[in-house]
């Protein structure tokens, strides 16, 4: 799924963050509501106008020409202006979540209305239109997924439709929180007029099933050994990680001369240039000299070179382990992740940029050169860890809303360890088993939904945080261990059940498949459904994201 289509779930507090323009348009139409009805009673020789004002105010307050107007055609679906503005509020306030002062960097001034400046100008492409563009796709996938997931006969569980029920009243939390009255009053500021608790029911409840069957379409994709060896014949670099070292002698440190101007710029010629570059290899090679014949004497080399002479501190090679494929820096890749790479090859890559005229004559440039000492291979095969753990969480906490963190104090931690200590001597007091554990889980336990019994299949590296993952990977560890690590969620009571028979390797590949095969046919979906405009006229194309 892109990018755009997993986040179409705003959650409630993100439904809370309001641009001040809709702000400010729901305050103006409480009052222009008031007066009309002032005037209404108070002048009577004009009662004709008085009602049709009061009339259009109505009809304007209520919504009926948003529902009544179809904005956009996805499919067979016929998209009212109303259900629209869920869709294009959440496009644009995604974009302002995700990127909010630095919207500048993009070309968006938040201080004017959208309709007013250019994504594309030579296109004509508004701010506005390009909101609308995303949105539209938004509800397309949104539909396409549903419609799929009606064809296949699935439905929502009974715990998402909890989840629901539970956003729905944490929005009407956010509602009182900040004055609104109700829900739909909180919804209309957010919305727009034609805005309900029943119509974002159903936009967020469509958008809830589009993305679980996503998931479950992709979950239930399963691969043979067959095609699991098929795949990785075909890219066997790409599944193995990788240790090496490296040393980046960057051009620029070599330039001498130039020609300094009155601001104390310097300027070099490109003579002055190309000597430099011509330096820097000398030393690449230097490196790579054949007596270069381990990484001591590597690191050796580099603190001895005349341009590392008065370093405060000895230069050295910066050492990655266990490297993924996709994470080793391209410029040296290939050599890295070569089949017949052994450990010990030591190399020297120059790392070049191209630069492109008026004319379309290509430059290219020589920045600098990496040199490579590999130190070896890990063909990723070993097993993956199963695990159970019970998580006490910390409570308490002061959030800062600047970095959207929450701190402990050593007295709130030392309540969680003291807690967790507790159900630790309480777990092995008692019959001390797996089954046990399990129970105990599903009891006390701060992290899942209380019938998993803290049960975790397949952790791989990285997939949990660092103390947790590092207890799982111990190479000690071995099925029935326990014991208590502390993470930033709070402390976890662990019991390891064993390895998994799946082993890493596989475990990629069979992810970069299922990923591979989910996108195809969600493509083929996106590209089925086709969008046929309609009349936008109620859509706020003109919002202005903040006073500044």
């Amino acid at each position: 799924m892109s990018a755009s289509s997993k986040k179409k779930l705003r959650s409630a507090q993100e439904a809370g963050k309001l641009t001040e323009r809709q702000l400010n348009e729901q305050k103006e139409a409480k009052k222009l509501k008031t007066y009309t009805t002032i005037f209404t009673v108070a002048l009577v020789a004009i009662l004709a106008i008085a009602i049709f004002a009061g009339v259009t105010q109505f009809i304007s307050n209520s919504g009926i020409r948003e529902k009544n107007t179809v904005a956009v055609t996805v499919g067979e679906h016929e998209i009212s202006n109303a259900e629209f503005n869920y869709y294009y509020t959440d496009a644009i306030n995604n974009f302002y979540n995700s990127y909010g002062t630095y919207a500048a960097m993009f070309g968006l001034d938040v201080t004017k209305p959208l309709n007013e400046q250019y994504v594309d100008e030579e296109a004509g492409i508004t701010w506005a239109d390009d909101f609308m563009n995303s949105a539209k796709n938004s509800a397309a996938s949104t539909y396409a997924l549903c419609d799929a997931a009606k064809a296949a006969g699935y439905t929502l569980s009974e715990a998402e439709l909890e989840s629901v029920d539970s956003a729905m009243m944490n929005m009407k939390g956010y509602a009182l929180l900040y004055q609104y009255g109700d829900l739909d009053t909180y919804l209309k500021a957010m919305y727009g007029t034609a805005a309900n608790e029943k119509s974002f029911r159903e936009y967020y409840e469509m958008n809830t099933l589009a993305s679980s069957y996503y998931n479950a379409y992709a979950e239930g994709l399963t691969y043979d050994s067959a095609a699991l060896k098929a795949a990785y014949d075909e890219a066997p670099a790409e599944y193995a990680a990788y240790s090496y070292n490296t040393y980046y002698i960057n051009a620029t440190t070599y330039r001498e001369g130039g020609t300094e101007d009155e601001e104390g710029v310097i300027t070099y010629s490109d003579e002055e240039k190309a000597a430099a570059v011509e330096a820097a290899e000398a030393d690449a090679k230097a490196l790579t000299a054949e007596e270069i014949d381990s990484l001591e004497a590597l690191d050796a080399a580099i603190a001895a070179l005349e341009v590392n002479a008065g370093a405060e501190t000895a230069p050295a090679s910066s050492a990655y382990e266990d490297t993924a494929y996709g994470s080793v820096n391209s410029v040296y890749r290939d050599w890295v992740t070569s089949t017949d790479r052994k450990a010990g090859d030591l190399t020297y890559i120059a790392s070049e940029s191209t630069s492109t005229d008026e004319e379309g004559n290509e430059t290219t440039t020589v920045n600098g050169y990496y040199v490579i000492y590999f130190n070896g291979m890990n063909d990723n095969t070993f097993a993956l860890k199963n695990v159970r753990h019970i998580l006490v969480a910390f409570e308490g906490g002061t959030y800062d809303q600047a970095t959207n963190t929450t701190t402990y104090s050593d007295e709130e931690k030392a309540a969680a360890k003291a807690k967790a200590e507790e159900l630790y001597e309480q777990w092995k007091a008692g019959e001390a088993t797996e089954d046990s554990f399990a129970a105990l889980a599903n009891e006390k336990s701060a992290d899942g939904d209380g019938t998993t019994g803290g049960l975790y299949e397949d952790v791989y590296p990285g997939q949990m945080v660092t103390n947790f993952n590092d207890w799982c990977y111990d190479e000690s560890r071995k099925a029935g261990d326990t014991g208590i690590v502390e993470s930033p969620y709070g402390y976890h009571i662990m019991f390891f059940v064993g390895n998994s028979e799946t082993n890493y390797r596989d475990f990629q590949i069979e992810n970069n498949l299922r990923s591979h095969d989910t996108e195809h046919w969600y493509s083929d979906l996106i590209a089925a459904m086709t969008i046929t405009d309609g009349n936008t006229a109620y859509i706020a194309t003109d919002l202005v994201l903040s006073k500044g």
